[in-house]
């Protein structure tokens, strides 16, 4: 072969393999399809997890206060200990994690700050701690979600990050009625636009809505709910809308006996890829397993495959 002929397959090969290394590499997308990941009970090694579901990223619940506005992992354990491992690993097995401050029990930060300033603070803290991408608000209970204070402490710490923190995104997760959201949550959205709060992602938890129903149909309706109003408050198209709006469902029998079964969960992954949502997620990978008993925080309660939902987080693309 003529060395110049060569030299040329030579380039065009390069050429060829720096085209497909993005893709090869590309990072994991932690508000994308990210189930949730928690630190008691039976918990489950996320490494294998990853191997045995495909899924690349976790949201892990969750950060509160120590007592004072300090964050800490269940309030309890400092951000250089065995979280900061299991971060370590699941990085290192290729996947990415974005915490989740708040949640429905415990202390707070929302509360325990006196101020935006010093919640931004608090939130900053876990961002450097672990080079975060993105963080996500699970704001509930009356502490933080029936409290008009507290929401705006909350959505005016969000801007100061975002000021500090242009790339990262965030995420605001809260609860919702059958057609949508209530008082509080419509205030909360409406509020971020008052206050010119960058909410990239508002997502709504559709269930626990007080007994047995169909949470296929309930999902959709909810969802559309939240997707109208950020759509009104925003002056956005349908899509647009949608593209901000996401969900965190519960696999298997929920707090209020509601029943998700895996064929009922992908018809909901299967109409969020139809409307783009920029988060599908569920609680929680802890409790994917089935044919163990009563529904708690270690077993769904309902006939199952063991991680028959997080394979499902990990086939969403958005």
């Amino acid at each position: 072969m003529k060395p110049l002929r060569r030299l040329m397959i030579t380039l065009t090969a390069g050429l060829a393999a720096m085209s497909l290394t993005p893709a090869a590499q590309a990072a994991p997308d932690p508000v994308l399809a990210s189930p949730y990941l928690y630190q008691w009970g039976a918990k489950p090694n996320p490494v294998t997890v990853m191997n045995q579901t495909g899924v690349k990223a976790f949201t892990l619940a969750f950060i509160l206060s120590d007592g004072g506005c300090n964050p800490a992992w269940d309030g309890q354990r400092p951000l250089t200990g065995a979280d900061a491992t299991l971060i370590r690993n699941i990085r290192a097995a290729g996947g990415d994690v974005i915490p989740s401050f708040g949640g429905w029990s415990g202390t707070k930060l929302g509360p325990r700050c006196s101020s935006a300033t010093a919640l931004a603070a608090a939130y900053q803290k876990v961002i450097d701690a672990y080079q975060l991408k993105a963080i996500d608000i699970d704001i509930e209970n009356t502490d933080e979600f029936e409290n008009a204070t507290v929401q705006d402490r909350i959505l005016g710490a969000l801007k100061i990050v975002k000021q500090r923190n242009p790339a990262i995104r965030t995420v605001v997760t809260m609860p919702t009625n059958r057609a949508g959201l209530n008082s509080w949550g419509t205030r909360l959205v409406t509020k971020s636009k008052e206050l010119a709060v960058p909410v990239d992602v508002w997502a709504v938890m559709p269930f626990n809505f007080g007994g047995p129903s169909d949470l296929v149909a309930g999902t959709k309706s909810a969802v559309d709910g939240l997707k109208n109003h950020v759509k009104a408050t925003f002056g956005l198209t349908d899509d647009a809308a949608y593209r901000r709006s996401g969900l965190s469902s519960m696999n298997g029998i929920t707090d209020t006996g509601e029943t998700v079964t895996t064929a009922q969960f992908r018809a909901i992954r299967d109409w969020a890829t139809s409307k783009h949502l920029s988060r599908f997620t569920f609680w929680a990978t802890n409790r994917d397993k089935g044919n163990c008993g009563a529904s708690g925080s270690d077993c769904s309660g309902t006939n199952q495959g063991t991680y028959d939902f997080t394979k499902l987080v990990a086939g969403y693309t958005g």
